[in-house]
């Protein structure tokens, strides 16, 4: 018998997750181990449940049955012990969901220091460190709508930095963007999957899947239909649909 050590446990793991809209069946008894510091990237057509998938891991979106895991803890339903989870766990949408009326800077620190309970003046310094990570440092001063969508996109993503996450899950952060903004967008993520964050990734970019994944998920119907090494999926996708699909988008 082996003993599982911390390491092999997987960072995120859903086990035979159901999700209904109604009576649309969107998740259909999906189960995805995601290993610590591997980036998975799940690709598909519109309406696959590829988003849904992304959403349930930190349950902004419920599910019917199945279990959902995170660094070994099962995830519960409600209350503080999900809070304190759900704040391991950094999220980034195709909206960039900054507040308004707030600076980014003001943006940036509003979650260390009322849900972390950093100190105002750390929070500052780690904020602005994080900025100019992201070459948006002399941005931290304006309001979000002074900003290009990806100056707000690459803000975001320092946002969900500041708690700390030991993963982070991105939702189709390019599509919003205009074709010249992405790349600016892609290269901050590409960097944190060099130095090892754990990423599950929603993205129509087939380019950044193919030279930054690990594994590719293809989703279909609600489904995981294939899924594989991004160079194995790429160039010898196993199933028809995949096949069909890739034929589609290269179209």
């Amino acid at each position: 018998m082996s003993i599982q050590t911390a390491s092999d446990v997987p960072m995120i793991e859903l086990k035979n997750v159901n999700k209904h809209f109604g009576s649309l069946h969107v998740l259909k008894d999906i189960s995805l181990s995601v290993k610590k510091g591997e980036v998975v990237v799940i690709i598909g057509p519109s309406g696959s449940g590829k988003s849904t998938l992304c959403r349930t891991i930190n349950r902004l979106e419920t599910i019917d049955s199945g279990e959902i895991w995170f660094d070994g803890a099962k995830l519960p339903e409600e209350g503080r012990e999900l809070a304190n989870l759900r704040s391991q766990i950094g999220m980034v949408f195709q909206s960039f969901n900054l507040f308004a009326h707030m600076s980014v800077l003001d943006n940036m620190t509003l979650a260390p220091t009322s849900v972390r309970r950093v100190p105002k003046a750390e929070a500052r310094a780690e904020a602005m460190r994080l900025l100019e990570r992201v070459g948006v440092g002399d941005q931290a001063h304006k309001v979000p709508a002074e900003l290009s969508g990806g100056q707000q996109q690459r803000a975001a993503i320092a946002r969900a930095l500041a708690m700390h996450p030991k993963a982070m899950l991105f939702d189709e952060p390019t599509s919003a963007l205009d074709p010249e903004m992405i790349g600016e967008v892609l290269n901050v993520m590409t960097e944190l999957a060099r130095e090892g964050m754990t990423m599950v990734i929603v993205t129509h970019e087939m380019n950044f899947a193919r030279r930054v994944s690990d594994r590719v998920i293809f989703m279909d119907g609600g489904s995981i239909v294939e899924e594989n090494t991004p160079e194995a999926f790429f160039s010898h996708p196993r199933t028809r649909r995949a096949a069909d699909f890739l034929q589609s988008i290269q179209k």
